[in-house]
């Protein structure tokens, strides 16, 4: 078992390192909140291929952008008062624009008002007074396609949990349609210049694997002289990776962006208690516990923390989690 080391909030004589965090959803959005704390050098770089809930709705109203996961980084990066918090994480009840978020508005008006979709994220992340900044990994409109096992397709991220439940089988691969979107060229940028490269934490086929699906991401990260870590989820997710083991996330990953994207796997060693597992048991959810052996085969380091908040819902905990980060990174740093 892999120990914490102490590290206080910017602490003085130690160099901060500048992280890239590649990923999408809540997971990512979580971490930002523990990472901010300890470094002031973040960069994420988000998915944009999600077509449902507000921000499909807005997709397709306005013809942007995805903005859910951009705004919940934004969001989790920022430094406003409390109830500036409140306002852009408000959520309508009624009418035309009820379950729509404030903060999804938010960065439409703003995306209306710039020349585009990552000028008007950067200019939301200066309103907000984030800390580091947050990138869409392409501004191309894509959507993602999955292929199962059983050789059907899906067309629409929002889609891919239903299909899989329909097909019960697989996800054999995924791809962008249109296929070879542009990276933002910022993004390219903060990879070769990071110290530390963060995969995940968050949905493995809907929000990671997908920004490697962006042309010159994979080989980006490939040829990037940081540490990249990969973040294991904590429980396997439903319509998605049932059944998986922490070496067939790897595998996934390595058959869409290649081997030379993962050095090392972060993952949770803190077990559930039962009380906590069984409702998702009944889901057929369980939880991921990494087995070395297998890790270690596939060439990736295996380093375990005790990163999860138990409760009714099992999600990492944002500064433990940052705190496992910053100790692989000064355990294998080489400067």
């Amino acid at each position: 078992m892999a120990e914490f080391e102490t590290v206080r909030l910017y602490e003085p004589k130690k160099r901060m390192p500048h992280i890239v965090a590649i990923g999408g959803g809540h997971g990512l959005s979580a971490m930002l909140r523990g990472l901010k704390r300890y470094t002031k050098f973040i960069t994420a770089i988000v998915t944009v291929a999600d077509d449902g809930g507000g921000s499909g709705m807005l997709r397709e109203d306005l013809g942007m952008l995805p903005p859910g996961d951009i705004r919940n980084c934004i969001m989790s990066l920022a430094n406003t008062e409390p109830t500036m918090q409140k306002l852009l994480n408000y959520r309508f009840t009624e009418g035309s624009l009820a379950g729509q978020s404030f903060g999804n508005l938010f960065l439409a008006a703003m995306n209306g008002i710039s020349g585009s979709f990552d000028e008007a994220v950067h200019r939301m992340g200066d309103v907000l007074a984030i800390t580091g900044r947050v990138l869409p990994v392409t501004n191309q409109n894509v959507h993602l396609e999955a292929e199962f096992d059983n050789g059907s397709r899906c067309l629409g991220e929002s889609k891919i949990f239903y299909a899989k439940k329909l097909n019960d089988c697989r996800i054999r691969k995924i791809r962008l349609v249109p296929e070879h979107p542009q990276p933002l060229p910022d993004a390219l940028e903060a990879i070769a210049d990071a110290d530390v490269i963060v995969l995940g934490p968050g949905s493995l086929y809907t929000s990671i694997i997908p920004n490697f699906l962006v042309d010159g991401i994979s080989e980006a990260v490939t040829r990037a002289q940081a540490l990249k870590c990969y973040v294991l989820n904590i429980m396997t997710q439903d319509g998605e990776t049932d059944g998986y083991t922490a070496a067939d996330h790897i595998r996934a990953i390595f058959a869409h962006a290649g081997a030379g994207v993962m050095d090392v796997c972060i993952a949770n060693n803190r077990k559930v208690s039962a009380e906590y597992l069984e409702p998702y048991q009944k889901e057929g959810v369980q939880q991921l516990l990494a087995a070395p052996e297998e890790v270690e085969q596939l060439g990736v380091a295996l380093r375990e923390f005790p990163v999860c908040t138990p409760g009714r819902y099992i999600r990492h905990n944002p500064d433990e989690l940052a705190r496992a980060i910053l100790s692989v990174w000064r355990e294998f740093r080489t400067d």
